[in-house]
């Protein structure tokens, strides 16, 4: 997921404990709500209402604005799209199915072009159809500077997408993008410029949202957006700070077999201190009783407190999300531009004072390769240097001889100010596994905002610095290719290329695995790729994060997917 839009699966980590009855003891480790579960006997039933407690508000309520992966946790329950994720546990949910349209769509032989048909008796809320022009319309508005935020690969993808300005634009300019196709109201056709067999994981994202043109009021619609889900939007308050939805009566369960829909009203409360949040669930008076959060995870002191109180133990969820959080290097920067001197880094990394400085094996688990450990995004082992839990400062020193170092080397980590996972916890634990093997680390903190200019800046980058990198969607193109694809190297904006590696047999390799549909297929050849990319140590990956997040006691039906990594507030239901 692009570093610009982190959305709910942020690791909002509080730092105090929570006011629980009853001492408890050190925790002995989160029940794994993996699988379905539920905060009290009984199957889930509908009615009540769900109250979300959120750290960040749920700003630009709008399907063309929004940057969600998998269509986003709130988003959608008032956005359907072409398709979506599977609404299910584990690792059965990193699969796309259908959502608005009746399959995961028709490639053309060479996967340029893809058409879909969208299912019978689609209505918006007002009991207007739903047609393909409808889908055409809220893609094209996703364009519109006034609208931008949202995923940038159609921008890449569609033919004329480059220069297509959106809908609102006056003059000579286009106001329809020729490149999708209505040939009737339920069918809809994309023409791009190069095979895509990814495009049924896209079409989860929420520009693929029909939005009827006449209800269209540009930069207000956030407001007011026109439902295609299960829930309507009642009100908007401070840009997303408080959302309430209610039932939209003309969405149809037997055309939506994802969404359970199972509250009649979702009160979405934004803008809290995450110690707040987790008191409040922990506590669970009144309305808190039946909250839960998409954002805001526990932190180690509250998983300590929470201990063996098994009925506390048993409201956590625990998810993984495809994430990766790593060190990278600027080879153009000395002393990086040497491979010597980044596998030593490599080999001197002790990932577990990492691991400790965010929270310890209950909230990060170690990595040694770039791609998430999920079948999804085609993970294959391996460990090109391996440095075990602590590092390996003997060969890291003999390596580094071999770079001309011998004696050792002073160099520069860049990171963030801010606590968490790019900041001074981190850079001091990398800083103490590099002194064992006579580097010597100066740190430099910059402010948050300073600081992703500065890691992104493609012309004056740091040579060393803390980072991450999250999924757009489960599969390997969305993971690597921003990073290791050299045509994806922007020198005057975000370079997400921070090596600007620019290998033509690499990018090639792209090229052909991107165009497979058969997407079993490519989840292999793109561990083959991550392994190969890896040899050249241009990074070096740290941890991937765990979510441990608590819901209220009356809270049913927690269901966890390995795309999201947190609840699916779509199959939540209320005691």
């Amino acid at each position: 997921m692009r570093e610009r839009r982190l959305i709910s699966q942020r690791a909002a980590v509080a730092t105090v404990g929570l006011a629980l009855v009853g001492g408890l003891a050190a925790c002995s480790g989160p029940k794994d709500s993996s699988a379905d579960s539920g905060a009290s006997d009984g199957k889930p039933a509908k009615g009540g209402k769900l109250t979300v407690l959120n750290s960040d508000a749920q700003a630009d309520f709008d399907p063309a604005r929004l940057y969600t992966s998998g269509g986003g946790n709130v988003p959608s329950l008032v956005f359907r799209t072409l398709t979506t994720r599977n609404r299910a546990a584990g690792a059965a949910g990193t699969k796309v199915v259908p959502d608005l349209a009746t399959d995961l769509g028709t490639p053309s032989k060479n996967a340029t072009v893809w058409t879909y048909t969208l299912r019978k008796g689609l209505k918006f809320e007002d009991g207007s159809a739903i047609t393909s022009a409808d889908v055409k319309y809220g893609v094209e508005r996703s364009f519109a500077a006034e609208l931008s935020g949202g995923a940038p690969y159609l921008r890449d993808w569609l033919i004329g997408g480059d220069t297509y300005q959106g809908p609102y634009k006056s003059g000579k300019g286009k106001k329809t993008l020729d490149s999708i196709e209505t040939p009737d109201e339920r069918t809809i056709v994309f023409k791009l410029k190069k095979p895509v067999g990814d495009f049924p994981y896209l079409a989860t994202q929420t520009q693929f949202a029909p939005v009827p043109k006449g209800k269209d009021t540009g930069t207000k619609y956030e407001e007011h957006p026109v439902s295609s889900g299960p829930y309507k939007v009642v009100k908007n308050t401070n840009d997303g700070e408080r959302l309430q939805l209610e039932r939209n009566p003309y969405w149809s369960q037997k055309l939506d077999d994802q969404r359970k829909a199972y509250p009649d009203t979702v009160d979405v409360r934004s803008g809290l201190d995450s110690a707040v949040i987790n008191q409040r669930l922990s506590t669970s008076s009144g309305d808190d009783a039946r909250a839960v959060t998409t954002d805001t995870n526990l932190g180690p002191a509250e998983l300590a407190e929470i201990g063996q109180d098994k009925a506390l133990k048993s409201r956590v969820g625990v998810g993984h999300f495809g994430y990766t959080n790593y060190l990278a290097f600027n080879p153009k920067a000395k002393p990086f531009d040497k491979p010597e001197v980044r596998q030593a880094i490599s080999y001197a990394i002790g990932r577990s004072s990492v691991i400790n400085a965010v929270g310890g094996s209950s909230l990060a688990e170690p990595a040694t390769t770039f791609l998430p450990d999920q079948k999804a995004f085609g993970y294959t082992p391996y460990d090109l240097f391996p440095a075990g839990k602590n590092g390996d400062p003997v060969k890291a020193k003999e390596v580094l001889a071999k770079a001309g170092y011998k004696n050792g080397l002073t160099v520069t980590l860049t990171h963030s100010t801010d606590e968490g996972e790019m900041g001074p916890k981190v850079a001091a634990a990398v800083q103490q596994s590099l002194a064992k093997a006579g580097i010597t680390v100066k740190l430099k903190g910059l402010e948050a905002n300073a600081y992703n200019e500065k890691r992104w800046d493609a012309n004056d980058g740091p040579g060393f610095f803390i980072t991450r990198w999250g999924a757009d969607w489960p599969a390997g193109y969305p993971f690597l290719a921003p990073i290791f694809d050299g045509r994806q190297i922007v020198k005057d904006g975000a370079n997400f290329n921070s090596a600007q590696l620019d290998d033509p047999a690499i990018n090639k390799e792209f090229d052909e695995i991107s165009g497979l549909t058969n997407l079993d297929a490519a989840a292999k050849r793109w561990g083959a790729l991550d392994k190969k990319i890896g040899e050249r140590a241009l990074t070096v990956p740290l941890y991937h994060p765990v979510y441990q997040r608590l819901v209220g006691k009356d809270i049913k039906n927690v269901v966890i997917s390995d795309w999201t990594g947190v609840l699916d507030i779509s199959q939540v239901a209320v005691k």
